[in-house]
């Protein structure tokens, strides 16, 4: 199957970076290359690195962006961004883009157990290494299932599914995603049941915690603010509303200056802001857009500038 990953608001994520031909720049989430290469295709003495954790995103984006001298791919976590800039040479960043959804082809291939609409392995394992989604329904206990099914996924049945999952496992291995989807929708009321998705927010968040993407996504974006010149550009698309507050308050904590107490007649702190807000809003996908890829509809792109 060939690596597919519509490029979700490309146009505005290209505008956002403002690319300089001779500026370094670093595409956090390569995927499918399609930002990669419309970063690449504006450079003449820059340089652009793009990242990813998934070993075919990696094949397919170092095939595509072979024609972009240019152009470097890494397999590297965008956490990683600021060890791979130093093994690269590159000192410093005019612009870093994180694309943070997951690619159709992470969706649709169903043997990498993403979907719950296919019978596959649990596996939700991005980069192929480490903890697997089937260790963490098997072995970790209820309450950090409900946990993560609560604070990851925002499930309300979180409790009822975390017992289900526990009881059924006692009986045997939970192994495949049918499996658990069949243990979730009956640990569901019959009215939740007819929910369009009723999966959707438990395999989220099984998939976030294995893959540790809310972590990955802090340590992510301090990296990259620190290696972005005066002047750089920071552009995060997320999906989800955990990973958007996280972008949100990051960004909120780089623009603010003072902190003195209100009541203070001059400053004494001394803080100013580091960044500011390009957009003060997060900018959402166009209605030609959403009518063409029904998987953008909960995308926001926030965009920072370093001062």
């Amino acid at each position: 199957m060939e690596f597919r990953h519509y490029s979700v608001m490309l146009q505005e994520c290209i505008d956002g970076l403002r690319i300089r031909q001779d500026g370094s720049y670093a595409d956090g989430t390569a995927g499918g290359a399609g930002h990669s290469i419309q970063i690449a295709q504006r450079l003449t003495t820059g340089r652009l690195l793009a990242l990813d954790r998934d070993p075919e995103a990696v094949k397919t984006a170092a095939q595509r962006l072979a024609p972009y001298p240019t152009a470097r791919v890494v397999q590297a976590n965008f956490s990683q961004l600021a060890q791979v800039c130093s093994e690269q040479n590159v000192f410093g960043l005019d612009g870093v883009l994180l694309d943070l959804g997951v690619s159709s082809y992470q969706l649709d291939q169903a043997e990498r157990g993403f979907s719950y609409r296919s019978d596959a392995p649990l596996d939700m394992r991005m980069s192929g290494k480490g903890m697997s989604a089937r260790d963490i329904v098997n072995e970790w206990p209820a309450e950090e299932l409900e946990r993560i099914l609560h604070e990851y996924g925002e499930e309300r049945y979180s409790r009822s599914i975390a017992r289900n999952i526990v009881r059924a496992r006692a009986e045997k291995p939970i192994e495949t995603t049918l499996q658990l989807a069949d243990i979730i929708k009956s640990s569901m009321p019959a009215a939740a049941k007819r929910d369009k998705n009723p999966c959707k927010r438990s395999f989220q968040a099984i998939r976030i915690a294995v893959n540790d993407e809310l972590e990955c996504l802090n340590q992510g974006l301090d990296a990259a603010f620190e290696l972005l010149y005066p002047g750089g550009r920071l552009v995060v698309l997320t999906f989800h509303s955990l990973e958007d507050r996280i972008v949100k308050q990051k960004f909120a904590g780089w623009c603010q200056g003072c902190i003195c107490p209100p009541d203070f007649p001059v400053c004494v702190c001394g803080r100013k802001p580091r960044a500011r807000l390009v957009n003060k809003k997060p900018l959402l996908p166009s209605e030609k857009e959403l009518a063409e890829n029904s998987r953008s509809q909960s995308a926001k792109l926030r965009i920072l500038e370093k001062l």
